[in-house]
Protein backbone atom coordinates (compact mmCIF):
# COMPACT_ATOMS: atom_id res chain seq x y z
CA UNK A 1 0.00 0.00 0.00
CA UNK A 2 1.60 3.50 -0.78
CA UNK A 3 1.21 6.30 1.20
CA UNK A 4 0.99 9.52 -0.19
CA UNK A 5 1.65 13.00 1.22
CA UNK A 6 1.64 16.07 -0.87
CA UNK A 7 4.55 18.83 0.22
CA UNK A 8 4.11 21.15 -2.63
CA UNK A 9 7.97 22.58 -2.80
CA UNK A 10 9.24 18.84 -1.63
CA UNK A 11 6.84 16.73 -4.12
CA UNK A 12 3.76 14.16 -3.61
CA UNK A 13 5.52 11.03 -0.93
CA UNK A 14 4.57 7.83 -2.83
CA UNK A 15 6.03 5.03 0.09
CA UNK A 16 5.48 1.47 -1.17
CA UNK A 17 5.83 -1.32 0.43
CA UNK A 18 7.65 -3.69 -1.94
CA UNK A 19 9.68 -2.93 -4.98
CA UNK A 20 6.91 -4.60 -7.33
CA UNK A 21 4.44 -2.44 -5.70
CA UNK A 22 6.51 0.25 -6.58
CA UNK A 23 7.48 -0.61 -10.09
CA UNK A 24 3.67 -1.18 -10.60
CA UNK A 25 2.52 2.60 -9.47
CA UNK A 26 5.80 3.75 -11.69
CA UNK A 27 4.45 2.06 -14.94
CA UNK A 28 1.13 3.53 -14.31
CA UNK A 29 2.40 7.05 -13.52
CA UNK A 30 4.74 6.58 -16.89
CA UNK A 31 2.02 5.22 -19.10
CA UNK A 32 -0.76 7.93 -17.71
CA UNK A 33 1.69 10.55 -18.60
CA UNK A 34 2.52 9.34 -21.81
CA UNK A 35 -1.31 9.16 -22.88
CA UNK A 36 -2.12 13.12 -21.67
CA UNK A 37 1.14 14.64 -23.67
CA UNK A 38 -0.08 12.90 -26.76
CA UNK A 39 -3.01 13.94 -26.57
CA UNK A 40 -2.35 17.48 -25.74
CA UNK A 41 0.91 17.80 -28.19
CA UNK A 42 1.17 14.72 -30.08
CA UNK A 43 4.45 14.21 -28.35
CA UNK A 44 5.55 12.30 -24.93
CA UNK A 45 9.45 13.73 -24.35
CA UNK A 46 10.44 11.55 -21.60
CA UNK A 47 14.48 12.10 -20.13
CA UNK A 48 15.92 8.59 -18.30
CA UNK A 49 18.57 8.67 -15.90
CA UNK A 50 20.67 5.35 -15.25
CA UNK A 51 21.58 3.13 -12.20
CA UNK A 52 18.24 1.21 -10.61
CA UNK A 53 16.04 3.54 -12.20
CA UNK A 54 15.81 1.30 -15.63
CA UNK A 55 15.07 -1.75 -13.93
CA UNK A 56 12.27 -0.43 -11.88
CA UNK A 57 10.51 0.61 -15.36
CA UNK A 58 10.72 -2.89 -16.96
CA UNK A 59 6.83 -3.11 -15.91
CA UNK A 60 5.99 -1.03 -19.19
CA UNK A 61 7.36 -4.40 -21.35
CA UNK A 62 4.80 -6.18 -19.53
CA UNK A 63 0.84 -6.67 -20.19
CA UNK A 64 -0.81 -3.91 -20.31
CA UNK A 65 1.89 -1.10 -21.16
CA UNK A 66 3.93 -3.12 -24.23
CA UNK A 67 0.11 -2.83 -25.91
CA UNK A 68 -1.29 0.01 -24.59
CA UNK A 69 1.49 2.81 -24.38
CA UNK A 70 1.52 4.84 -27.71
CA UNK A 71 5.34 4.06 -28.29
CA UNK A 72 5.52 5.69 -31.44
CA UNK A 73 5.35 8.94 -29.82
CA UNK A 74 7.54 8.93 -27.65
CA UNK A 75 10.95 10.77 -27.99
CA UNK A 76 13.73 9.72 -25.63
CA UNK A 77 16.47 11.86 -24.20
CA UNK A 78 19.25 11.35 -20.95
CA UNK A 79 19.00 13.26 -18.36
CA UNK A 80 22.71 12.43 -17.34
CA UNK A 81 24.71 9.84 -19.52
CA UNK A 82 28.29 8.58 -18.80
CA UNK A 83 30.71 9.81 -21.67
CA UNK A 84 31.90 5.54 -22.61
CA UNK A 85 30.84 3.73 -25.49
CA UNK A 86 27.18 2.85 -26.43
CA UNK A 87 28.57 -0.78 -25.75
CA UNK A 88 30.02 -0.56 -22.32
CA UNK A 89 29.14 -1.55 -19.07
CA UNK A 90 28.70 1.92 -17.55
CA UNK A 91 26.56 3.57 -20.42
CA UNK A 92 23.14 4.75 -19.52
CA UNK A 93 22.17 3.95 -23.31
CA UNK A 94 23.49 0.33 -23.18
CA UNK A 95 21.54 0.22 -19.63
CA UNK A 96 18.23 1.56 -21.01
CA UNK A 97 18.30 0.10 -24.32
CA UNK A 98 18.76 -3.94 -22.69
CA UNK A 99 16.11 -3.10 -19.91
CA UNK A 100 13.73 -1.48 -22.24
CA UNK A 101 14.39 -0.11 -25.44
CA UNK A 102 14.74 -2.93 -27.12
CA UNK A 103 11.69 -4.47 -25.63
CA UNK A 104 9.18 -2.05 -26.89
CA UNK A 105 8.27 -0.79 -30.35
CA UNK A 106 9.86 2.56 -29.99
CA UNK A 107 10.71 4.50 -32.84
CA UNK A 108 14.97 3.96 -33.23
CA UNK A 109 15.29 7.68 -34.97
CA UNK A 110 13.39 9.19 -31.78
CA UNK A 111 16.03 8.08 -29.38
CA UNK A 112 18.35 10.79 -28.72
CA UNK A 113 21.83 9.50 -27.45
CA UNK A 114 25.11 11.16 -26.78
CA UNK A 115 27.74 11.27 -29.47
CA UNK A 116 29.91 8.82 -27.71
CA UNK A 117 33.44 10.29 -29.92
CA UNK A 118 32.90 13.28 -28.60
CA UNK A 119 34.77 14.61 -25.22
CA UNK A 120 32.66 15.14 -22.49
CA UNK A 121 32.82 18.68 -23.17
CA UNK A 122 32.10 18.15 -26.87
CA UNK A 123 28.89 15.66 -26.42
CA UNK A 124 27.47 18.12 -23.96
CA UNK A 125 27.33 20.89 -26.59
CA UNK A 126 26.51 18.93 -29.56
CA UNK A 127 23.55 17.46 -27.06
CA UNK A 128 22.51 20.86 -26.54
CA UNK A 129 22.44 21.70 -30.39
CA UNK A 130 20.07 18.59 -30.86
CA UNK A 131 18.17 19.85 -27.29
CA UNK A 132 17.16 23.28 -29.56
CA UNK A 133 16.39 22.16 -32.06
CA UNK A 134 13.98 19.44 -31.08
CA UNK A 135 12.29 22.50 -29.18
CA UNK A 136 12.25 25.00 -32.24
CA UNK A 137 9.78 22.11 -33.75
CA UNK A 138 7.91 21.79 -30.29
CA UNK A 139 8.73 17.94 -30.27
CA UNK A 140 9.84 18.96 -26.85
CA UNK A 141 7.86 22.29 -25.37
CA UNK A 142 9.28 25.63 -23.96
CA UNK A 143 8.78 26.65 -20.83
CA UNK A 144 6.28 29.66 -20.17
CA UNK A 145 8.85 31.69 -18.02
CA UNK A 146 12.32 31.12 -19.35
CA UNK A 147 13.87 29.48 -23.11
CA UNK A 148 14.26 25.81 -21.41
CA UNK A 149 12.99 22.73 -22.83
CA UNK A 150 9.72 21.68 -20.87
CA UNK A 151 10.32 17.86 -20.81
CA UNK A 152 6.89 15.86 -20.27
CA UNK A 153 9.06 13.57 -18.00
CA UNK A 154 12.40 13.70 -16.70
CA UNK A 155 13.18 10.32 -14.40
CA UNK A 156 15.73 10.37 -11.74
CA UNK A 157 17.27 7.87 -9.21
CA UNK A 158 19.16 9.28 -6.62
CA UNK A 159 22.51 8.60 -5.09
CA UNK A 160 23.21 8.10 -0.87
CA UNK A 161 24.92 11.25 -1.43
CA UNK A 162 21.87 13.24 -2.36
CA UNK A 163 23.10 13.55 -6.48
CA UNK A 164 20.62 13.46 -9.37
CA UNK A 165 21.22 13.36 -12.79
CA UNK A 166 25.21 14.07 -12.81
CA UNK A 167 24.98 16.96 -10.20
CA UNK A 168 26.47 16.23 -7.63
CA UNK A 169 27.34 18.25 -4.01
CA UNK A 170 29.31 20.83 -3.89
CA UNK A 171 30.07 20.89 -7.87
CA UNK A 172 30.26 23.49 -10.08
CA UNK A 173 27.39 22.13 -12.35
CA UNK A 174 25.21 22.93 -9.83
CA UNK A 175 25.73 26.99 -10.07
CA UNK A 176 25.12 26.16 -14.06
CA UNK A 177 22.62 28.71 -14.83
CA UNK A 178 22.47 29.29 -18.70
CA UNK A 179 23.62 25.78 -20.89
CA UNK A 180 20.73 23.35 -20.73
CA UNK A 181 23.34 20.81 -21.04
CA UNK A 182 26.69 20.64 -18.74
CA UNK A 183 29.72 18.06 -18.85
CA UNK A 184 31.81 17.38 -15.87
CA UNK A 185 35.37 15.28 -15.98
CA UNK A 186 35.66 14.85 -11.86
CA UNK A 187 33.08 13.02 -11.10
CA UNK A 188 33.49 11.08 -7.45
CA UNK A 189 32.33 8.15 -8.45
CA UNK A 190 33.61 6.17 -12.10
CA UNK A 191 33.53 6.85 -14.88
CA UNK A 192 34.74 10.29 -14.52
CA UNK A 193 33.45 12.27 -17.54
CA UNK A 194 29.83 12.78 -17.64
CA UNK A 195 27.44 15.38 -19.59
CA UNK A 196 24.13 16.08 -17.39
CA UNK A 197 20.91 18.50 -17.75
CA UNK A 198 21.02 21.52 -15.34
CA UNK A 199 19.35 22.62 -12.72
CA UNK A 200 16.69 25.09 -14.63
CA UNK A 201 16.42 22.54 -17.37
CA UNK A 202 14.94 19.78 -14.80
CA UNK A 203 13.38 22.27 -12.89
CA UNK A 204 11.44 23.33 -15.67
CA UNK A 205 10.01 20.20 -16.35
CA UNK A 206 6.08 19.96 -16.47
CA UNK A 207 6.66 16.30 -14.03
CA UNK A 208 9.97 14.96 -12.34
CA UNK A 209 9.98 11.44 -10.49
CA UNK A 210 13.32 10.62 -8.10
CA UNK A 211 12.68 6.89 -7.70
CA UNK A 212 15.22 5.69 -4.54
CA UNK A 213 15.14 2.68 -2.88
CA UNK A 214 17.28 1.01 -0.30
CA UNK A 215 18.11 1.83 3.31
CA UNK A 216 21.44 4.08 1.93
CA UNK A 217 19.18 6.75 0.55
CA UNK A 218 17.47 6.93 4.01
CA UNK A 219 19.37 10.28 5.28
CA UNK A 220 19.36 11.95 1.99
CA UNK A 221 15.89 11.77 1.37
CA UNK A 222 15.27 13.07 4.66
CA UNK A 223 17.72 16.22 4.08
CA UNK A 224 15.44 16.54 0.50
CA UNK A 225 11.92 16.27 1.69
CA UNK A 226 12.30 17.44 5.23
CA UNK A 227 12.56 21.17 7.15
CA UNK A 228 15.93 21.04 7.70
CA UNK A 229 17.15 24.59 6.79
CA UNK A 230 16.83 26.91 3.50
CA UNK A 231 20.77 26.38 3.09
CA UNK A 232 20.89 22.42 2.46
CA UNK A 233 22.80 22.30 -0.54
CA UNK A 234 21.75 18.66 -1.45
CA UNK A 235 21.49 17.94 -5.10
CA UNK A 236 17.66 16.59 -4.59
CA UNK A 237 16.90 19.18 -2.35
CA UNK A 238 17.23 21.51 -5.42
CA UNK A 239 14.98 19.85 -7.57
CA UNK A 240 11.71 21.98 -7.45
CA UNK A 241 10.06 22.25 -10.45
CA UNK A 242 8.88 25.67 -11.05
CA UNK A 243 5.73 25.28 -13.23
CA UNK A 244 6.26 21.43 -12.73
CA UNK A 245 5.26 18.60 -10.34
CA UNK A 246 7.44 16.27 -8.43
CA UNK A 247 6.91 12.70 -7.40
CA UNK A 248 9.09 10.71 -4.87
CA UNK A 249 8.70 7.13 -5.46
CA UNK A 250 10.16 5.37 -2.80
CA UNK A 251 9.90 1.84 -0.92
CA UNK A 252 9.67 1.53 2.89
CA UNK A 253 13.51 1.57 4.00
CA UNK A 254 14.56 4.51 1.74
CA UNK A 255 11.61 6.70 3.47
CA UNK A 256 12.61 5.24 6.55
CA UNK A 257 13.60 8.61 8.19
CA UNK A 258 10.89 11.08 6.81
CA UNK A 259 9.05 12.41 9.23
CA UNK A 260 5.58 13.16 7.46
CA UNK A 261 4.56 16.21 9.98
CA UNK A 262 8.28 17.62 9.18
CA UNK A 263 7.57 17.88 5.43
CA UNK A 264 7.01 21.47 3.83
Amino acid sequence: MADSDGPKNRGELRIHDSLDELATDLADFIAELSEMSVKERGFFAIALSGGSLISLMGKLCEVPYNKTVDWAKWYIFWAAERVVAKKHIDSNYKLAKDGLLSKVPVVPGHVYSIKDSLSAEEAASEYEFVLRQLVKTRTVSVSETSDCPKFDLILLGMGPDGHVASLFPHHAALDEKDEWVTFITDSPKPPPERITFTLPVINSASHVAIVATGSSKAEAIHSAVSDVGSDCTLPARMVRPTNGKLVWFLDRSAASKVDASQTL
